[in-house]
């Protein structure tokens, strides 16, 4: 069984930086994409950053510049760079993978990280 372990999050103040980390432990049979997401009780789940299988990033449009997503595949990681932090970027992160199910089908199970608190004061 498959689990996504977060760290990293923590309380800075506007302008700092922080970097998350995920970690997928369990029978991995490879991993196809990663995302980063984050909630408010204010605003619903929505993506910031993500990487596909072949490291192509994308990113929101409000992280654009400041947000660095990447992963390694060797040890089944992914992080989030996070500069020039707003107090807008407040909220819980989210890491997510989808992950191959056997090593011989094309089925993909969808996996998230427990959440990590960022709190950026003004």
């Amino acid at each position: 069984q498959v689990q996504l372990v977060e760290s990293g999050g923590g309380l800075v103040q506007a302008g700092g930086s922080l970097r998350l980390s995920c970690a997928a432990s369990g029978i991995i049979f490879g991993i196809n994409s990663w995302g980063w997401y984050r909630q408010t009780p204010e605003k619903s789940r929505a993506l910031v950053a993500a990487i596909s299988s072949g490291g192509t990033p994308n990113y929101a449009g409000h992280v654009k510049g400041r947000f660095t997503i990447s992963r390694d595949n060797t040890a089944n990681t992914a992080s989030l760079q996070m500069n020039s932090l707003e107090p807008e970027d407040t909220a819980v992160y989210y890491c997510h993978a989808r992950i191959r199910r056997d090593g011989v089908s094309d089925n993909y199970d969808d996996y998230w990280g427990q959440g990590t608190q960022v709190t950026v004061s003004s």
